[in-house]
């Protein structure tokens, strides 16, 4: 079962559930596979790859907003309640990511691999990490941790 089929199973248990949280964050998802089906340039179907795409872009983009929430003061209610719900919820449909541990010691791989050092490389280790890894790590704590590997021991 693709994962839009998946989606419209859901969508319909949520409705004879009445099951607001995950309705709305269906409808949602299924509102954004529309715009990506119909933008300038798209071409076949939604396929497995395409969905999750857009699932993980929603899913930064509400993350961004919790952030932008913590950052104005606003760490509980309802609407950051039901971001951190559809987070959760979307995660099933997306590749599981590496932990930090493991990030961190694909971080030190590649730089011994690469032979990078100092800060100002920061952006090559992550292009070398992102081509080839860019489905299982986070780009953010692969930004922060490569930025701790590579700056230098206080003197």
């Amino acid at each position: 079962m693709t994962i839009e089929e998946r989606l419209n199973v859901e969508l319909v248990r949520a409705m004879k559930a009445h099951d607001t949280n995950v309705l709305d964050c269906v409808r949602m998802v299924k509102s954004k596979l529309s715009e990506r089906r119909t933008s300038p340039g798209f071409t076949g179907g939604i396929t497995d790859v395409v969905a999750m795409e857009v699932i993980d872009a929603y899913s930064r983009s509400i993350r961004k907003a919790l952030g932008e929430f913590a950052t104005g003061g606003l760490t509980a209610g309802p609407m950051v309640d039901k971001y951190k719900f559809e987070i959760e919820y979307l995660a099933q449909y997306l590749p599981q990511k590496l932990d930090e541990a493991a990030t961190r010691d694909l971080v030190r791989q590649t730089i011994a691999e690469q032979g990078i050092s100092g800060l100002a490389n920061v952006g090559r280790l992550m292009g070398a990490i992102m081509k080839g890894h860019k489905d299982v790590v986070d780009s953010a704590m692969v930004k922060r941790i490569a930025e701790e590997e590579l700056r230098p021991p206080p003197a």
